[in-house]
């Protein structure tokens, strides 16, 4: 069943993601969505990837946790934050020195667009 949404910010981390999607109007199936996307994310993963300890105590081969946070955007600020929270999450977790080095994430895809400057949160 296809369900459309938009990524408005995404990133992938070694051991969590982080997104703004936006929903057709009276829509709010993130459930849905996040299933999908987990499970179409894992297929592309090597077979042999590394599953943590954690994991393998609960039995578990992916590498997903079960929930996910929702929270729906109120106004353009809480927009904002959001998105630069996302794109931001690299470098707080000390992953890269600055925001454009992570390759995961659709930072590179905003600047192009210029929405942010190649230096943002940077030098």
């Amino acid at each position: 069943m296809h369900k459309p949404f938009y990524i408005d910010a995404w990133v992938v981390l070694p051991d969590h993601m982080h997104a703004v999607l936006t929903l057709p109007k009276g829509d709010s199936d993130y459930s849905g969505r996040w299933r999908e996307i987990k499970k179409r994310f894992s297929k592309g993963l090597p077979k042999n990837e590394h599953v943590s300890l954690a994991r393998i105590n609960k039995n578990e081969r992916g590498i997903w946790q079960r929930r996910f946070w929702e929270h729906t955007i109120v106004d353009e600020r809480d927009y904002w934050h959001h998105v630069n929270y996302v794109h931001f999450n690299p470098l707080k977790h000390g992953l890269v020195e600055r925001v454009v080095d992570w390759p995961y994430s659709s930072f590179h895809k905003a600047v192009a667009s210029g929405m942010y400057s190649r230096n943002w949160c940077g030098e």
